[in-house]
Formats: C-alpha cells, structure tokens, sequence
C-alpha cells in the first residue's frame, strides 16, 4: 500500500477525530487536509501510519480550537456545532461510544473541556487509543495525560446527556413529531414534547434564529404549528435525515437550497430539545444554501397578505 493509500484509508478517522475535537465540519476538513500535506511532505516513513497521523491532526485541531474558542466568545446568540448528517468512519466495537460522541449534546458538552481535555477524552474514551498513543498525539507525559483523562471524564459523566435507546422509537416519534409540525397540530405536538421542551435556534446573527428562546411544552407546540405551515405554504420543504446520530431533518428553499437543519432530543418517549442550525456558514457542506433572510421576509409578506 502506498502512502496515498494509506492515507484514503485513514481519512474517515481523522476527520471523526477532527470533528469531535473541532465541533466544525469545515474546520475538520481543513485539518484533515492540512495532515495530508504534513504527511506528504515527511521524507520518512512511521512504524504506525495511524498513530502518526492521529498524532498530527489531533495536534492540527488543538492548535485550530484555541484559536476558534476566542471566536465563540463572540459568537452572536447560542452557537451550535456545524450539523453532520454521516459519519463515515465505522468501527462496530466502539459504535456505542461513536453514537454517543457525535450528538450535539455530547458536543457541547465537550465545549467545557479545555482543548487538551477534550483531545485527550476523545482520543481515549471514544476511539480507544492507549495512553502511549495519546501521550505522543497530544505532547504530554502519559501520567499527565491520565490526570486529563480523569477531569475530562468527570466532566462528562456529570452532564452526560441521555437518549432514547431504541433507535427505532426515536424514528418513529421523530417522524409523528414532523407530520404534526407539517399539519400545524398543537394538540398532537404537545402530546409529543417533554414538559420542559426547549428550543435552541443558532443563526449566528446571519439567519433568523428558528423558535430560539421558546420553552415549555405548550409554547412550543404553537410555536412551531403556527409558523412550518407557513413555511411549507411558500414552498419550504422538510426531508427527514439522521444528523449526528439523531433523528432531525433538513429544510429547504422552494429552490432546493438548503434553508437549516433541526436535530431533536429524545428521551422517556417525549422530545426534550429541537436544536435548530440555520447560520448559512455552518451549512455549506450540506448543499448549496438558500438566503434565510429573503426566505423570512416572504414568510412576513405572506402573513401580512392573510391578515
């Protein structure tokens, strides 16, 4: 196998790494991209290609994160992870921890941690890597690597978000959930949402952000059968799609151009939180993009007709 190929066959975990550190599909990229040509460029050749190049992007993502975390403190309104809607990297060992990992709760989640921390955690917990490999990958000492393992840990379980476990359950809720959000149904929706359902909408200043700041159950449920209707009437469309392991669904311009993506919480039956991604500069990996601006003011006009 030549360097190329062993490269292409890495890739899916380097960016699950980059990703999970990054909580950015673009910047997962870059990262990628950037060990790519570390990797070309090194004139020798490693014992272990995996370990060399987790070592490098994870290195890559550390040294990106620093930097986009001051970004973040000035983030306009909740900021949300870039919505990823397949992972490609498959190992049916760790599946549960991959699963869970992906999740914009674990995510955001993750956000507390430092970025050693995080890199560390994720290296560990979630891929499995022993404390030598995480060592060398983030440049420290094995013992100090296990004391960021613990705190990291710790961390984590204390928030650790929980899921519907049945996959098949939190299809068919999600699917119940859109048909009645697409119907305007209040009464089915409030059947389907927790009592203290959120919504968390993260347009970044760039998009109108989707119901954010709406809370509890009967809020929510007029919130959304008032205003999808609306959307479906000038031509927005739903598809639903599993986005970071969880069921949700993409939006749509009548012009095919991807408008946001929802991705819903689902624990005890009932939907917990809908976290809504409608800042155009998070979704450009999904498609081409739609303005949610002009979007916006065609739903204002087409109320104002009504009335």
């Amino acid at each position: 196998m030549n360097r190329t190929e062993e490269f292409e066959e890495l890739r899916p975990l380097l960016f699950s790494i980059a990703y999970r550190i990054l909580g950015s599909v673009s910047e997962a990229e870059d990262a990628v991209q950037e060990t790519w040509l570390r990797w070309d460029a090194s004139t020798t050749r490693p014992a272990s290609a995996r370990a060399f190049l987790s070592s490098v992007v994870t290195r890559i993502s550390i040294d990106v994160l620093r930097s986009a975390r001051v970004r973040r403190e000035a983030y306009v309104g909740p900021w949300l992870p870039e919505p990823l809607l397949t992972d490609s990297y498959e190992d049916p060992v760790r599946s549960a921890e991959l699963a869970d990992s992906l999740s914009m709760a674990a995510l955001l989640l993750l956000e507390r941690l430092s970025p050693l921390e995080r890199a560390v955690f994720v290296l560990r917990e979630v891929f499995g890597f022993g404390f030598p490999e995480v060592a060398s990958a983030v440049g420290r000492s094995e013992a100090a690597c296990r004391q960021l393992a613990v705190r990291a840990r710790r961390h984590m379980d204390a928030g650790r978000p929980r899921f519907e476990a049945d996959r098949r359950e939190r299809e068919e809720l999600a699917a119940r959930f859109f048909d009645a959000v697409r119907e305007g149904d209040v009464d089915a929706l409030r059947e389907l949402l927790a009592a203290d359902v959120q919504v968390v909408g993260d347009g970044g200043g760039r998009a109108p952000q989707a119901g954010a700041g709406v809370f509890g159950a009967e809020r929510v449920a007029r919130h959304f059968a008032f205003v999808l209707p609306a959307l479906v009437r000038i031509g927005v469309t739903s598809e639903s799609h599993e986005i970071n392991g969880q069921p949700g669904a993409v939006f749509r311009d009548r012009d095919g151009k991807v408008l946001g993506t929802w991705v819903l919480d689902v624990l005890d039956g009932r939907i917990q939180t809908v976290r809504a991604v409608s800042n155009p500069d998070k979704l450009q990996h999904v498609g081409p993009v739609a303005d949610p601006w002009a979007v916006f003011h065609e739903l204002n006009r087409a109320w104002r007709g009504e009335e």
